[in-house]
């Protein structure tokens, strides 16, 4: 193991003057430093950790060309200090460039059946969802369950932050994040291309247990109370709507991606690897 960088000062906030923010979490951490296409700079964990946990971190950097972050010890109070009252940091942090989006064209380029990265499951397109947290666990739950990618449109979908990539757990680093200008139009390209493009609509007559699930295909989820816009339905093949019952029509944007991700992996009968 390497000789960790041990620091009596408090930690300079760097980030987000050159482009840089902070993650924080150990399972946000470790998935971000594991990941070649992350940029970082520092960690900064806390004293109080085990040894055990700087083992871990120095694992996580494994090896290659591409330059170490450093670690640095700090003081856990500096650390909630630095990151806000309400960052769940558990004693861990890391200075990074956020992830470059990927173009929705690399996306659709093959017209073949093949998995993506091992992914094949479907793209899930959030249609003005805003709320990073809700952002986050769609990524959580598309990486669990190997979806392609998320898609969100650019002028209305916040920007990565410690906040968001800490509900994703890791899943920013798996999952393609796709931005577009105009959602309606990239699902009609993604149509040309040959998906499905299906939207999940309380109304919808039509379950989505009755779905069966296209080579490629697109789950467009909308904002809370706003649902999907009027252009966006249209530029749906199909809605269908969650089973669930009339007393509760509805779920959080979040809940309703984990079950139509779930219920289209358990039509697939396939395991999905990411």
């Amino acid at each position: 193991m390497s000789k960790s960088k041990s620091s009596k000062t408090r930690p300079r906030r760097r980030a987000g003057n050159d482009g840089t923010l902070f993650l924080y979490g150990r399972h946000t951490v470790l998935a971000a430093l594991a990941n070649p296409s992350r940029r970082s700079r520092r960690v900064l964990a806390a004293r109080d950790l085990p040894d055990s946990a700087i083992v871990e971190l120095e694992s996580a950097r494994g090896g290659g060309a591409r330059p170490h972050p450093r670690i640095e010890r700090v003081e856990r109070s500096d650390l909630s200090a630095l990151l806000g009252k309400d960052a769940r940091h558990q004693g861990l942090a890391l200075e990074t460039r956020a992830l470059t989006p990927v173009p929705l064209e690399a996306l659709i380029a093959p017209r073949t059946a093949r998995a993506i990265d091992g992914r094949t499951g479907p793209l899930i397109a959030l249609d003005q969802v805003t709320d990073p947290r809700n952002i986050g666990a769609v990524f959580r739950s598309a990486a669990a369950f190997g979806a392609l990618g998320v898609l969100l449109q650019s002028r209305h979908a916040p920007a990565e932050t410690g906040a968001l990539a800490q509900a994703a757990s890791g899943g920013l680093e798996h999952v393609p994040r796709l931005e577009v200008t105009n959602l309606a139009r990239a699902l009609d390209q993604l149509k040309t291309a040959g998906w499905w493009v299906v939207g999940l609509a309380e109304e919808a007559t039509q379950s989505l247990g009755d779905f069966e699930q296209e080579t490629r295909t697109v789950i467009v989820l909308g904002a809370e109370g706003a649902g999907l816009r009027r252009l966006t339905r249209e530029a749906c093949d199909l809605l269908v709507r969650l089973p669930t019952v009339p007393a509760m029509p509805s779920l959080n944007v979040s809940n309703a991606a984990a079950v139509a991700l779930y219920a289209l992996h358990q039509g697939d009968g396939q395991p999905q690897s990411n």
